[in-house]
């Protein structure tokens, strides 16, 4: 099963997210839970870095695992464009675990 945990702070922002293991709904290659849980995440992080010109902190590991943390010295208006991709990443998520929840689960 892939986990993704989202962390927020205090006013509710994304700080961080973290995701792991493998959706196991079908063989290597095949697997369009993790095809799309890998495109969802991988795209909202590239986009942060393309077009906003912000570079997280990311650690990557074997399992899937995947850890994005938002830099917190980001002008305000910056902050606001982050949590903008990272909170239609959530929704996208949302929308996999809805139909797949026996191969993906989120918390928050």
């Amino acid at each position: 099963m892939i986990k993704v945990t989202i962390k927020r702070n205090d006013q509710q922002a994304i700080d961080s997210f973290t995701i792991t293991g493998h959706a196991n709904f079908a063989k290597k290659g095949s697997d369009i839970v993790c095809a799309g849980v890998s495109a969802v995440s991988f795209g909202a992080v590239n986009s942060i870095i393309s077009l906003l010109s912000v570079t997280p902190q990311i650690e990557q590991g074997a399992d899937g695992f995947l850890r994005c943390t938002v830099p917190r010295d980001l002008e305000e208006s910056t902050k606001e464009k982050v949590q903008l991709l990272l909170e239609s990443m959530v929704v996208s998520l949302e929308t996999i675990e809805r139909d797949y929840g026996n191969y993906i689960t989120i918390s928050k």
